[in-house]
C-alpha cells in the first residue's frame, strides 16, 4: 500500500461531487465518538471537512483505527463524499481508508480556542499557534494581498524589481542601522530601497518592489518592527499626486479583493471589510494641525503629527484619507519643495484608522538641488557620490512610495498588534524562533 496524495483540498469538495471517491490530507481537529458512529473532523489550510465513519460500513481497519488517533496527527485520507443535509457543510465523507503520517504528542498551547494565551507565549511557539484557523485565514489574506498589490501595480506598466539589501552607506540619512560585517569591511542592512528605485527611473521608468527592509530603531510599540515587508513603487515623468492616485487604487484592489474572496470567512470573526470610496480625502499638513487643535491636542507646526494625532484625524474623517504638503524640514532630504513655497514639500502620508500606512513625495530630480538638500541635512554629498552621478545623465522628475505590508494588514484585519500578521516577528526583544 503507497502513500496516498491529495486530490482536492477541503474546499473543493461540493454536494456535486456526491458519489466521487477523493483523497484528502491534513490535521486531525477533532474527534467525537458516538458508540457506533464516529466523526473526525480534518482541517487542511482551507478549511474543514467531516469523515463519518460508521460500524459494520466502515472497512474494520478504519474502525479499529479510530481509538489510536490524536488531535493534530496528520493523516490521509481515501473516501467516498456524500451529499448531506444533517451536516452544516452540506456533505460528508465516508474513509475506505486512512494512513497516519505523523503523530502528533499534546500541544503546548491551545489553538481550538477553549483556553485564552497571551501572544507573547503563542509566538514562542509560533510554528504550533499557525494551526489555528484565524491564522491560516491571516496569511491567506497576507498573500491575496500581495497579489493584489502586484496585479494592479503591472496594470500599470510597472516591472518588479530587487534592490541590494546590504548597502554601503545609509539610504535615507535618519533611520538606525544594523551594521553586518561584510568580509573586511563594515556594510548595512537597507532600511529602504529608496536611491536605487529613484536611479532606476532613469532607465525602466516605472518600478515596484517588495521586500525585507530593516530598522535600528529602539521601538517597543505595537505597530514597529525591525524586519519587516516594503512595499515601494517610483515612477519616472510623475510627481506626487500621479503615485497618490496609483496607491488609492492599490488599497481599493486589495480590500475588493479581500472582501470578495475572504469576506465572509472574516464576518465570522466579527470583521467587516469594507472597500473605500474613492477619491481619497486629501488634507494640508496645515489643516490637520487645526482639526488637532480644536480637538485639543495642540502641535507646533515643523512637527510630526504623532499617532493619537492620526487617530483623532481618522475619528473625524473616518475613511482613509491623506495629510499632504508636511514641512520640507520634516521630510527625508530626496523631497521635493513646493515651487511656490520651499518650506513646504510635494508631500503626503496615508492614514488609515489612525495608523500612518504609506508615505511618499516628488523627489528633487536636479543634482545641484538634492547636493544642497544633503547639505542642509548635515549630509556628505561625497557620501552618495554613486547615487549622484546618475544625476548628470538625463534624470527625469520622479515620484513614488514606500507602504508597510503588515501595517495595511493589521488595519485591514482589524488587529491592535502587528505580530499577530507576521510570521515570525522580529522586533527590539525577539529574535526567535
Amino acid at each position: 500500500m503507497g502513500p496516498l496524495r491529495k486530490t482536492h483540498w477541503t474546499k473543493d469538495l461540493t454536494p456535486e461531487l456526491d458519489g466521487k471517491e477523493v483523497i484528502l490530507t491534513g490535521w486531525v481537529w477533532d474527534i467525537r465518538d458516538l458508540g457506533n458512529i464516529k466523526f473526525i473532523l480534518i482541517r487542511d489550510r482551507e478549511g474543514f471537512i467531516q469523515l463519518t465513519i460508521k460500524r459494520g460500513v466502515a472497512p474494520d481497519s478504519v474502525w479499529s483505527m479510530i481509538p489510536s488517533l490524536n488531535r493534530e496527527d496528520a493523516i490521509a485520507v481515501k473516501g467516498v463524499v456524500r451529499a448531506s443535509k444533517i451536516v452544516k457543510a452540506g456533505i460528508e465523507v465516508f474513509p475506505s481508508e486512512i494512513q497516519v503520517i505523523a503523530k502528533s504528542k499534546a500541544l503546548p498551547i491551545d489553538i481550538w480556542g477553549s483556553v485564552e494565551t497571551d501572544l507573547d507565549t503563542r509566538l514562542k511557539f509560533r510554528s504550533i499557534d499557525l494551526k489555528r484557523p484565524f491564522n491560516l485565514l491571516i496569511f491567506r489574506v497576507e498573500s491575496e494581498t500581495v497579489r493584489a498589490i502586484r496585479e494592479t501595480l503591472y496594470g500599470r506598466d510597472f516591472i518588479e524589481v530587487f534592490t541590494p539589501k546590504i548597502i554601503v552607506t545609509s539610504t535615507e540619512g535618519g533611520a538606525e542601522l544594523f551594521t553586518v560585517q561584510y568580509f573586511e569591511r563594515i556594510a548595512y542592512l537597507a532600511q529602504s530601497p529608496q536611491l536605487y528605485k529613484e536611479e532606476l527611473t532613469a532607465s525602466l521608468e516605472r518600478i515596484f518592489e517588495i521586500a525585507p527592509a530593516y530598522r535600528a530603531e529602539k521601538h517597543n510599540t505595537n505597530y514597529h518592527l525591525n524586519e519587516f515587508v516594503s512595499v515601494d513603487i517610483e515612477e519616472a515623468f510623475a510627481d506626487y499626486m500621479d503615485v497618490m492616485e496609483i496607491l488609492e487604487d492599490v488599497i481599493v484592489n486589495v480590500y475588493d479583493r479581500v472582501s470578495r474572496l475572504y469576506g465572509n470567512e472574516l464576518a465570522k470573526y466579527g470583521i467587516e471589510v469594507k472597500v473605500p470610496k474613492r477619491p481619497f480625502r486629501k488634507i494640508t499638513y496645515d489643516e490637520a494641525l487645526d482639526i488637532l487643535s480644536k480637538r485639543g491636542l495642540r502641535i507646533n507646526w515643523g512637527d510630526d503629527v504623532p499617532k493619537n494625532g492620526m487617530e483623532i484625524l481618522s475619528e473625524e474623517i473616518v475613511e482613509p484619507f491623506f495629510i499632504i504638503h508636511f514641512p520640507t524640514d520634516l521630510r527625508a532630504f530626496y523631497t521635493k519643495p513646493l515651487d511656490s513655497d520651499p518650506k513646504i514639500s510635494e508631500s503626503f502620508d496615508l492614514v488609515i484608522d489612525g495608523l500612518e500606512i504609506a508615505s511618499g513625495s516628488s523627489r528633487i530630480h536636479i543634482k545641484e538641488q538634492l547636493m544642497d538638500a544633503l547639505k542642509k541635512k548635515g549630509l556628505n554629498p561625497e557620501n552618495f557620490e554613486n547615487h549622484l552621478m546618475i544625476y548628470d545623465y538625463g534624470m527625469p522628475p520622479h515620484a513614488g512610495w514606500g507602504m508597510g505590508l503588515y501595517r495595511l494588514l493589521m488595519v485591514l484585519l482589524k488587529r491592535s498588534n502587528i505580530r499577530e500578521v507576521v510570521l515570525y516577528p522580529r522586533d527590539r526583544y525577539r529574535l526567535e524562533p
